[in-house]
């Protein structure tokens, strides 16, 4: 199947509108959800990044419990409706809910029948929500009840996707989406490791998240390494050249309605001296980075190096028309006070504006060397002009 990148002109004619995630507007624990949303909406945000956790507090808010967020009783359904007027009411939509953790490549029977039921309760909040997709993340399990076996992975979403047609196909609704996304720790922590379950699970239904920041954080980046880029390759250009020949694939190989969703993400160059990996063999050495010190795209006065726009351009060259939106895990989100959402709103808004600028003046580097090398050239001047240490 060809790409539309392709078939398409450089850059695209028309823009993609801005989402963001609950979570980046600040965190549940100490920001209601109303608010939050408030503040998307005045900044200019047209969708919204439904979290999990952000609903089951919403629920609590209403003295519903929040352990059972995904229950379809009278009483949650009746507020997951009420969510999602409210949304609407403020100019914006649902994209939709997330994250679905460790779901696919499950081993056991039972097991597994009971972990793909727990995405299809889900179906019934998404008609409430007003939205039709719904995106798990790459299983990080490593114990021997779970396979990262192509044909078992693919299998599951083909099924996966199946149980959502059929939903659709009951109640008359418009058709329910997987997004499968690859996360920067998972065993398949690449875009073209989550894309190839895609192609196999072969479902119209079942398609492709891009999350830049797990892109990036699998294909350039290492926040241990006091460079913050490469994995063999020591200078900055070389680690920009194996990129760009990886996303160049991307533009080149998938076609753009394949992809689902679109998230984007920065973040904080470290410094390896006070900076240092988990302790925990259990956790993921990249989760402390990931969950602490992501930034908005391009934002190199808080040391924010990440070539986002390289990520960008290479997913708006497949022809994807659907929301550039922001996930960002930050201690700054963490704070108690009003301004936490309004602030971050700003910010992320500003960002996407100066991504959406930057990604559409880079050359096609997908189409020629020269471009992308040209492409190099240019992301490698605007790192090296913010920080010394790449």
């Amino acid at each position: 199947m060809a790409s539309m990148a392709s078939m398409s002109t450089w850059p695209p004619s028309t823009m993609n509108e801005f989402g963001i995630a609950t979570v980046s507007l600040g965190n549940w624990r100490e920001h209601r959800l109303t608010p939050r949303l408030e503040s998307a909406a005045k900044a200019g945000y047209q969708w919204i990044d439904l979290f999990d956790e952000c609903w089951a507090a919403y629920l609590e808010e209403r003295g519903l419990p929040g352990d059972q967020l995904w229950e379809p009783t009278p009483e949650n359904l009746r507020v997951a409706r009420q969510l999602g007027d409210l949304v609407k009411s403020l100019g914006m939509r649902i994209a939709c809910t997330q994250p679905l953790r460790q779901i696919e490549g499950v081993k056991d029977p039972v097991e597994r029948r009971a972990t793909l039921d727990l995405v299809a309760k889900r179906f019934p909040f998404m008609r409430a929500f007003d939205t039709d997709l719904v995106f798990m993340c790459a299983n990080i399990r490593t114990d021997d009840g779970v396979t990262s076996d192509l044909k078992t992975v693919s299998r599951d979403l083909a099924q996966l996707g199946d149980m959502a047609a059929a939903y659709a196909s009951k109640d008359g609704g418009r058709m329910l989406k997987i997004g499968y996304e690859g996360l920067s720790w998972a065993t398949r922590n690449t875009w073209s490791a989550s894309w190839e379950v895609v192609r196999f699970a072969n479902r119209p239904n079942v398609g492709l998240v891009v999350d830049a920041f797990n892109v990036l954080a699998a294909e350039f980046a290492d926040p241990y390494n006091p460079a913050g880029h490469g994995r063999i390759y020591p200078t900055l250009d070389e680690s920009l050249d194996i990129l760009t020949g990886s996303l160049s694939s991307l533009a080149r190989t998938i076609p753009g309605d394949r992809i689902f969703f679109f998230q984007c993400g920065d973040a904080e160059l470290m410094n390896p001296e006070t900076f240092h990996p988990p302790t925990d063999p259990s956790t993921p050495a990249l989760l402390p980075w990931s969950r602490k010190h992501r930034l908005y795209p391009l934002e190199q006065s808080l040391g924010g190096y990440m070539p986002v726009e390289l990520v960008a351009a290479a997913v708006l060259a497949t022809g994807y028309t659907g929301p550039m939106s922001l996930e960002v895990f930050n201690t700054s989100l963490n704070q108690p006070g009003g301004d936490v959402a309004r602030v971050h709103a700003s910010r992320g808004i500003v960002s996407l504006q100066r991504l959406t600028e930057a990604a559409r003046a880079l050359p096609p580097f997908w189409e020629s060397q020269a471009d992308a090398q040209q492409a190099i050239t240019d992301v490698s001047r605007r790192l090296r002009a913010s920080s010394q240490r790449l």
